[in-house]
């Protein structure tokens, strides 16, 4: 594969997930914000489902500084994993939302790079240092979404392996897809031989074919801005049939 189409595939994996999940909302939106790198394919992803869209190539989601109920629909992918204050991103994002507005967001989630992590970790031996930022847990997301006001609230993942032959490649195409903000910034010197030891270390962990599978999760996020038109669960107590006379009918 050319250099400048592998750099890419992450965003094409992400753009069709985050397509794909629009295209099955029966909505129409007439304003939408988009936020991070499928920005520059805003049109063609919101084909048929937004009117005006407005989008945000590159943004620091812990400063957004948008209206309040400015957009019936934002898309928040590929930035969210690296935010310093995921639950204040959130809450802007719920607030700048018109009541019953969409909010589908995407990133990077634990489980993701447990190849090189692992590289790292071997490499660094008792000098153990941080190389990867943390990431959130899928349980964890979910939760973020019921705190921080939204309403309907939907979490899942959705796992993606790649064949690699070096860690460079895959640390290159990291940052080639503008992605550098997964590893951590500065860090102290490790030593001339540091490089050395990371191919020793990804050697281990390679197959017959000296390739290592690495791993990328990514975690969805979908959720409405509260309005008093949108269904709502059941008031506790309120079922007429027990869940025991279920289960006997079924002879479980």
């Amino acid at each position: 594969m050319h250099r400048s189409q592998r750099r890419q595939f992450l965003w094409d994996i992400l753009f069709d997930d985050v397509a794909d999940r629009l295209a099955c909302t029966t909505r129409d939106f007439e304003s939408c914000l988009i936020i991070g790198p499928l920005a520059c394919r805003a049109e063609e992803l919101t084909a048929g489902k937004a009117g005006a869209v407005a989008t945000l190539t590159i943004a620091d989601e812990d400063r957004l500084d948008l209206s309040a109920e400015e957009y019936d629909l934002i898309i928040a992918a590929g930035t969210l994993d690296s935010v310093n204050d995921l639950p204040g991103a959130l809450i802007q994002i719920r607030r700048s939302l018109r009541p019953d507005g969409l909010f589908l967001g995407a990133m990077f989630g634990a489980g993701t790079l447990t190849s090189l992590k692992k590289t790292m970790l071997t490499a660094d031996g008792e000098k153990t240092t941080a190389h990867i930022h943390p990431q959130i847990e899928l349980r964890s997301a979910a939760d973020l979404l019921s705190r921080t006001g939204f309403a309907l609230p939907v979490a899942d993942k959705i796992g993606y392996d790649v064949r690699y032959s070096s860690w460079k490649t895959a640390v290159a195409d990291l940052r080639d897809a503008g992605l550098g903000n997964c590893l951590a910034g500065h860090r102290r010197y490790l030593g001339r031989d540091y490089p050395q030891k990371l191919d020793m270390a990804w050697a281990q962990q390679a197959g017959d074919d000296a390739k290592v599978t690495e791993r990328f999760e990514f975690i969805h996020l979908s959720g409405w801005a509260p309005s008093p038109d949108q269904p709502r669960p059941a008031a506790r107590g309120s079922g007429k049939v027990s869940l025991a006379t279920t289960l006997g009918k079924t002879g479980l």
